[in-house]
């Protein structure tokens, strides 16, 4: 992908179609330092691809159309949400160079938005006026398959890429996550992982260049940032840092054939003891076999009473008869059989994670919407590195069916995720984990008193949790952003703050992350509510 290049994708865009008279003159448009935010825009978008289209306004009659599509949590798309006063929808390159630019000159908050799946509405909502930089306009996808690598910009979805790649080959993938709406450029930029980390490491482990817009304006790749803002943006969040345009991936090899499958067990079916089993197997086994362990409560056999059910949803690189082998060997409480498994290509497969028909046209991936209803949620997170005995699970069961409206979401590490050292990426959950644990949490009410309910619930889950997982400090993953961690507070640039959570999500790598920001953006342009801050004393 040539750097500088006008890229462009050919999938179906919004209308955006905005006259500089609605933008800029408008009587009842945002203030005059808005207005004159708008002239700097223009005045610094390279004449060959106006900025103007790209700008949507209150006034506009699609703006709210726009801030809705990519919104993924309801809890911030409310009459009380403080909404952006401007929204860029960037089309080119030289786009985010002048709201970078721009927003300095006239200091505003701006906040970067590629697929809106951030679980706290980070990337598009603030305590402060700000604007939003939207991204989905630039997904253009390049494949190259001899050299096996893609270019993908920030701006595709998960679903578009694993589309892309496999309309060029059949044995080439590329491990990230199974949600296929969720954008490159956040899922990326924080790590990003999925159903093949046990055999390929997390997507930001098969990156190999990058293409963003740092504080100055410039258009940079790998070689003219450096090494050590290439290493920051991958896995440490490229919006502290600068705008992301577009990753190089390196793409790794998968068979024709995939096994997937979906067991479920409930506690009258021995469930505490298959449960007990998979966590000594799942991070041991075969690194071409991914199970995924979920948790949740469901009606008991008994009329009026409540059980947990665990199931296991798994992929294998591979054909179902090996599967079906080497689970009888190496886990046969699960009595795995021929019958429950479907085998498929690595693209189908990409369905049946996310609840899609398996033989619906494979199209549906590039679906920017996503299938399922969009609700109300609450994430958190926490990794396990002990086992637990079956006594531990028994307390949780009961927990569990006390709280029953949350569920528990087990990801087994191991494999190539304990080969790859802590500070090779800033994500340093590696070596010594057993599995990741995301808590969710899902309602469709609005109303703060159901959202404190659910919110609640989760936390006391958490809080019960405590005796089980990592500690000093207690570890989080970076893209199951979670608030509660401590907040960074807009407008401020607090290191002992931003150490709270900075050190959950990223141990020991937190502080190398604190000297590159401070390098690269020393008066703390990119921000967020739990962006990396700067060290005063370290700017130059």
């Amino acid at each position: 992908m040539e750097l500088l290049s006008p890229r462009r994708i050919q999938l179906s865009i919004f209308p955006i179609v905005v006259l500089l008279s609605t933008i800029a003159w408008s009587a009842s448009a945002a203030n005059s330092a808005n207005n004159t935010f708008l002239h700097c825009l223009i005045n610094h978008s390279d004449p060959s691809h106006p900025i103007t289209p790209a700008i949507f306004t209150p006034n506009n009659a699609s703006f709210s159309s726009v801030l809705d599509a990519y919104v993924r949590n309801l809890r911030f798309n409310t009459s009380t949400t403080r909404k952006p006063f401007l929204i860029i929808t960037a089309l080119h390159a030289s786009h985010i160079q002048a709201s970078i630019i721009c927003a300095q000159t006239y200091k505003l908050q701006m906040k970067i938005r590629s697929g809106g799946h951030n679980y706290e509405g980070v990337s598009y909502v603030a305590e402060v006026p700000f604007f939003i930089l939207d991204m989905f306009n630039l997904r253009t996808i390049e494949v190259d398959i001899a050299n096996e690598t893609a270019w993908v910009e920030a701006g595709a979805t998960l679903g578009e890429v694993y589309y892309g790649i496999a309309n060029k080959s059949k044995i080439h993938g590329f491990p990230a996550g199974v949600c296929p709406t969720v954008g490159v450029g956040g899922h990326i930029s924080g790590g990003g992982y999925g159903n093949m980390m046990r055999k390929y490491g997390l997507s930001v482990d098969n990156v190999v260049d990058a293409q963003m817009v740092d504080v100055q304006g410039r258009l940079l790749d790998r070689k003219s940032m450096g090494e050590d803002l290439f290493w920051a943006i991958t896995g440490g969040g490229g919006s502290s840092f600068g705008v992301v345009l577009a990753y190089k991936l390196k793409l790794v090899r998968v068979p024709e054939i995939v096994t997937v499958f979906q067991v479920s067990r409930t506690l009258e079916q021995n469930a505490t003891d298959i449960v007990y089993s998979w966590q000594h197997v799942a991070p041991t086994i075969d690194n071409n076999l991914f199970i995924r362990l979920i948790l949740d409560v469901v009606n008991g056999t008994q009329n009026g009473t409540k059980t947990v059910r665990a199931s296991f949803v798994a992929q294998y690189l591979g054909d179902s008869k090996s599967l079906v082998s080497l689970l009888n060997e190496k886990f046969p409480l699960l009595g795995l059989k021929q019958s429950d498994c479907i085998e498929t290509s690595w693209l189908r497969s990409v369905l049946f994670w996310t609840n899609i028909n398996i033989t619906t046209p494979v199209e549906v991936l590039l679906d920017r919407q996503p299938q399922s209803h969009v609700n109300f949620l609450k994430r958190k997170s926490d990794y396990v590195q002990k086992p637990i005995s079956k006594e531990g699970f028994k307390g949780i069961w009961e927990k569990m069916i006390e709280l029953e409206d949350t569920l528990f979401q087990f990801n087994p590490y191991g494999g190539r995720m304990a080969e790859i050292p802590s500070t090779e990426k800033p994500f340093p959950h590696r070596a010594g984990n057993l599995w990741k644990l995301q808590y969710q949490a899902n309602w469709n009410q609005p109303g703060k008193e159901v959202t404190d309910h659910y919110i609640n619930l989760t936390r006391k889950l958490h809080k019960y949790m405590t005796p089980f997982v990592s500690k000093n400090p207690r570890e989080a993953f970076y893209n199951y952003q979670d608030l509660d961690l401590g907040i960074n507070h807009n407008g401020k640039n607090s290191y002992p703050e931003g150490r709270v959570y900075g050190e959950e999500y990223f141990k020991d790598n937190f502080n190398r992350l604190v000297e590159i920001k401070t390098k690269v953006d020393p008066d703390n342009f990119f921000r967020n509510e739990q962006s990396i801050p700067t060290l005063p004393n370290l700017k130059s």
